[in-house]
């Protein structure tokens, strides 16, 4: 009771101390053009990886390629374009938050966002906030964080970048991208598909991927509107439809299918004042699928969920070095299938964050967070932040922070093994982080620990009969992620290196082992060289062996190799081609265990930028 009497206290606290300093010209620039203003204002303490868009084009038809060869993220894909589910430092996937345009999509059905289920072609920001975040950004942000980002530029500009390719095993992707500024008005429209019959061959064997097509098409439209000198309306739509049959495994084939559909829309009124900053954003989030257990059949369950949210950010600069944010969201989910009794859930929030900037080299945040949900208790979370510039090239940074899970709608309702009993997941981290940074060298060290309590598992129920969900597990993550980053130039002659290193330690702490499916070694490598229009890359994989049911999967080594080259047609019209082979030493690997990854494949894409 004391501590949610303090929270709100510091909440009345904000809202009525006068502010002394008005709202920096580049403050008020992100408020316009950004769509997830607390991402770059409050991480100082958190190691943030940024992708740009060459990297996002080397792997431009799927999401979980890009952060597998990118990130320290762990993805269990069972097999190529099947359900793909990230482990952010040894957690699981329904604790690491995919954060669409400043809000948490997370499915309310399954706790986790598929990551084949997102294109990365219809986003010009994609950035990884690493550590626990459930203060800003809710349920599941205990591992860390993926924010999908649609930035809008006002400046004067009309461009449009359309991709054709087409691929091995019949696969066939395109894309089409527009974005448009006059100071007045600003928006991006994109269009992207992929089908793939998807029936590489199992190396070793006369057997092939069947049952494994699939058809993906996603669409996304934002708009910005300059009201006034103080006012901006922006408006972002996205829709994400897919159609994927549901591959076996080397002992058993499949029929099964499962038709997504994903719906994403939010209103953004921002006002800029000189005394203080408002957000309010109203969105509507619908997700819906349907299984068939044989696709010549009519399915077998269906389930949607619809979400309705209203957030409100309120900021005010009470000096040159102290500001204050509060953030409070109401939302309302309802749920609908044939596997529930159409459950519903009302949840609350409000959030206090404090920015100190106590010397020109010390920088912290302390945040607090309250949620009120309507069918369980949720717990009062926490976390500080800070970033100290020792030298000019080297920062330390650290973290610290309670977080949770809630218990999803599958989890309490799904008939007849659902557990109304279940409280959340409770989890307590922090993070060490240095930072070198020179002209052509960057260098990013981080050690974690992590412990989570009452972790939701789905075990065997005797009475029953199935699996159901119980609060069973405690667990513990600890280890460090190194990244670095190299550019140097000769002439015109570009070379450049990425690499990201992961050492991870888990344990079930009531089983005594280590937790499944959480590799102790991670390593990606990407090398690239450039002369003028002409550009080489080659990216490597090494998965280290993990634990399974029963033993161990083998470690694995996989790499790409692709080239392109950039023809200017004329000053406003260019065109690129990519030439790129996957898996370029036809290795035999499983990601998950009896599920074979795809043989050595090609693929050819054309783009026009006009």
């Amino acid at each position: 009771m004391k501590e949610t009497t303090l929270f709100f206290l510091l909440l009345l606290f904000s809202s009525a101390v006068p502010a002394q300093q008005s709202t920096d010209s580049i403050q008020r620039l992100d408020e316009v053009v950004l769509s997830d203003v607390k991402l770059k204002r409050y991480s100082r303490g958190y190691k943030i990886t940024t992708l740009n868009d060459s990297i996002l084009r080397k792997n431009a038809t799927s999401l979980t390629d890009v952060l597998r060869f990118n990130s320290n993220i762990y993805f269990r894909e069972n097999g190529y374009g099947m359900v793909s589910s990230a482990s952010f430092r040894g957690t699981n996937a329904s604790q690491t938050a995919v954060i669409w345009n400043g809000i948490n999509i997370n499915s309310q059905l399954t706790g986790q966002v598929d990551f084949n289920t997102v294109s990365s072609s219809n986003y010009n920001n994609i950035t990884i906030r690493s550590g626990g975040g459930s203060v800003q950004y809710g349920s599941g942000a205990i591992g860390g964080t993926v924010h999908l980002s649609n930035d809008l530029d006002f400046k004067n500009h009309f461009t449009n970048t359309l991709r054709l390719g087409y691929g091995s095993f019949n696969t066939k992707n395109g894309s089409y991208n527009n974005s448009f500024g006059n100071g007045k008005w600003s928006g991006n429209f994109g269009v992207a598909f992929v089908d793939s019959d998807n029936d590489y061959r199992f190396l070793g064997t006369d057997q092939r991927n069947e049952n494994g097509a699939f058809n993906n098409l996603d669409v996304s439209f934002n708009l910005g509107y300059v009201l006034s000198e103080k006012d901006v309306l922006k408006l972002y739509h996205q829709n994400f439809r897919s159609d994927r049959e549901f591959s076996g495994t080397l002992l058993a084939s499949s029929k099964t299918k499962y038709e997504n559909e994903d719906y994403r829309s939010m209103l953004e009124w921002t006002r800029i004042s000189e005394t203080y900053t408002s957000s309010l954003k109203v969105v509507h989030l619908l997700e819906q699928f349907r299984y068939f257990e044989n696709k010549n059949l009519d399915y077998t369950s269906e389930g949607s969920a619809n979400t309705f949210l209203i957030k409100h950010r309120y900021e005010r600069q009470l000096s040159d070095a102290i500001g204050i944010s509060v953030i409070t969201d109401y939302s309302q989910i309802k749920a609908t299938g044939n596997n529930f009794v159409d459950p519903e859930r009302n949840a609350f929030s409000a959030t206090a964050i404090l920015n100190h900037r106590a010397t020109k080299t010390l920088e912290y945040n302390l945040n607090v967070r309250k949620d009120v949900v309507s069918d369980f208790e949720s717990p009062f979370v926490f976390s500080a932040d800070a970033s100290y510039q020792v030298l000019k090239p080297y920062t330390l940074r650290f973290n610290a922070s309670k977080n949770f899970r809630v218990p999803t709608f599958n989890d309490l309702y799904w008939q007849p093994v659902g557990n109304l009993d279940l409280v959340p997941e409770e989890s307590f981290q922090f993070d060490l982080g240095h930072v070198l940074t020179f002209k052509n060298f960057n260098f990013k060290l981080n050690t974690f620990y992590i412990e989570t309590s009452n972790l939701i598992q789905w075990l065997p129920n005797t009475l029953l009969g199935y699996w159901s969900p119980v609060n069973v597990a405690n667990a513990e993550h600890y280890g460090f992620e190194a990244e670095l980053g190299i550019t140097q130039n000769f002439g015109k002659h570009i070379f450049s290196v990425a690499s990201a290193y992961s050492y991870t330690e888990t344990e079930d702490l009531e089983q005594q082992r280590q937790l499944f499916y959480v590799p102790i070694h991670k390593a990606n490598a990407s090398l690239s060289y450039n002369y003028k229009a002409f550009t080489m890359f080659y990216q490597h994989l090494y998965n280290g062996e993990v634990a399974i049911i029963g033993g161990d999967l083998e470690s694995f080594d996989v790499g790409n190799f692709g080239i392109s080259y950039t023809l200017d047609a004329t000053k406003k019209v260019s065109y690129i081609a990519d030439f790129r082979i996957n898996n370029i030493y036809n290795t035999y690997y499983e990601n998950i265990a009896l599920r074979p990854m795809p043989n050595r494949n090609f693929n050819i894409n054309l783009t026009l930028k006009f």
